[in-house]
């Protein structure tokens, strides 16, 4: 009852305009007062200790790199050399955009953010070769979801924060669920860009562009291999690599393509402080509602109750998807981790599912969550850079909805995609 109350009002401090992390505080802060023999002081120990975290500490610089990245206009770069090889098949420039996509999402980890940069990049040109917007739209918006599955990823460093799961083996994990989730859009793409004649075709491989314009980009080619290569090569932990992230696409925005000015930089850093402030008041809000609960006995009550329902571990996850898909439509993917993960990682545990498996389910729920209306930011993203309705945007990503979907069906029953590094 009572986590059914918390809910009841938190979506209806949303619904009236509230901002999500002053939601989240509200009600953490009336469960604490309501709650015997909890002391007031809870809210700020609580508070400073969810945000005094050396992980979350990559949050803001992997941000800032990203915004740095758009800002230095390298999304241009990699759609020229990638556009040279893929342009002679039918939907070449939409494939191209998939592929750039994968690209960003391997230095940003953030769904909005590559949205915005390869939209801003990309729509113009989609719309010089008749590819209707929503089309456009939607393609860009699906896309920009990758950066929240392939590693560096900000849903995984939040989930390794809140659950102490180790967020490079969660990087190391999310990289065959990216490759597969773009290889099925990439596959929807050319169906429905033959299915409709989008695009023009051309005749050969610009073998001699793609060699003309490589020399040039080989800088920003190595960003997502040093990123990386420096986790898993053991050089850097997640938090140091992404402070070196955000001062390589600095560097080379300057000094390397001077596409970027120090105008540019101090912007890209105003938003990338605004972005991770947001983000870290979410946190700050969510860990107190999680204390409550947890200190009220409601994860106790949950697990029992889940053993007293003698699941099977598929039908386990069938309900959690289904939750997780409702509540997608009604709160943003940081939100949705921190409200969720506390409560929902100790059932997977006792259903005997691996927590890297689950946090890969989770965040596959967080990408569809940024295309569900009527929150989806991904959607608001794409209305603001093509100028066409919202409900335009969520009909030209409806037919890929369906694709993430069935990318969530197998990521939730085959568990070796999850866990093919481990």
């Amino acid at each position: 009852m009572v986590l059914f109350l918390g809910v009841v009002a938190i979506l209806i401090l949303l619904m009236i305009g509230t901002h999500v992390a002053i939601a989240l505080g509200i009600v953490a802060a009336g469960l604490v007062l309501l709650s015997d023999g909890v002391p007031i002081t809870v809210i700020a120990q609580t508070g400073f200790k969810s945000v005094n975290s050396y992980p979350l500490m990559a949050i803001p610089m992997f941000v800032l790199a990203g915004n740095l990245m758009m800002r230095g206009q390298l999304a241009q770069l990699i759609i020229e050399l990638v556009g040279a090889i893929v342009r002679v098949l039918r939907g070449g420039l939409a494939l191209t955009v998939l592929v750039t996509s994968v690209f960003f999402a391997a230095v940003s980890g953030s769904s909005v953010g590559s949205a915005a940069a390869i939209g801003a990049a990309t729509v113009d040109g989609l719309r010089r070769e008749k590819y209707p917007d929503r089309f456009a739209a939607g393609i860009v918006a699906v896309g920009g979801t990758l950066g929240l599955m392939i590693p560096p990823s900000l849903g995984f460093i939040l989930i390794g924060t809140i659950v102490g799961l180790p967020i490079d083996r969660l990087f190391l994990a999310g990289i065959m669920p990216g490759l597969l989730e773009a290889s099925l859009l990439m596959i929807s793409v050319v169906f429905l860009a033959k299915k409709h004649d989008y695009g023009t075709v051309a005749e050969r491989i610009d073998w001699r562009g793609f060699f003309t314009r490589l020399p040039r980009a080989v800088p920003a080619l190595l960003m997502p291999v040093l990123v990386l290569g420096s986790i898993y090569a053991g050089f850097m932990t997640p938090t140091e690599v992404s402070a070196f992230a955000a001062v390589y696409a600095l560097l080379i925005g300057l000094l390397v393509y001077r596409t970027l000015t120090i105008a540019g930089a101090w912007d890209a850093a105003r938003d990338s402080l605004l972005q991770t402030t947001m983000i870290y008041a979410v946190v700050l809000g969510g860990s107190l509602i999680g204390f409550i609960l947890v200190r009220l006995g409601v994860s106790a009550s949950l697990v029992a109750m889940l053993q007293e329902a003698d699941l099977e571990w598929w039908q386990f996850l069938l309900i959690v998807n289904a939750v997780l898909l409702v509540l997608g439509m009604f709160l943003d993917g940081v939100t949705l981790i921190i409200l969720t993960a506390p409560l929902l990682f100790p059932m997977a545990q006792v259903m005997g599912i691996s927590p890297i498996h689950f946090a890969v389910i989770m965040v596959a729920n967080v990408e569809i969550a940024t295309l569900t209306p009527p929150i989806g930011l991904n959607l608001f993203v794409m209305s603001g850079i093509v100028r066409i309705p919202v409900h335009e945007v969520a009909r030209g990503v409806m037919p890929f909805y369906f694709v993430r979907l069935a990318g969530l069906g197998l990521l939730t029953f085959i568990p070796e995609i999850s866990l093919f590094f481990e």
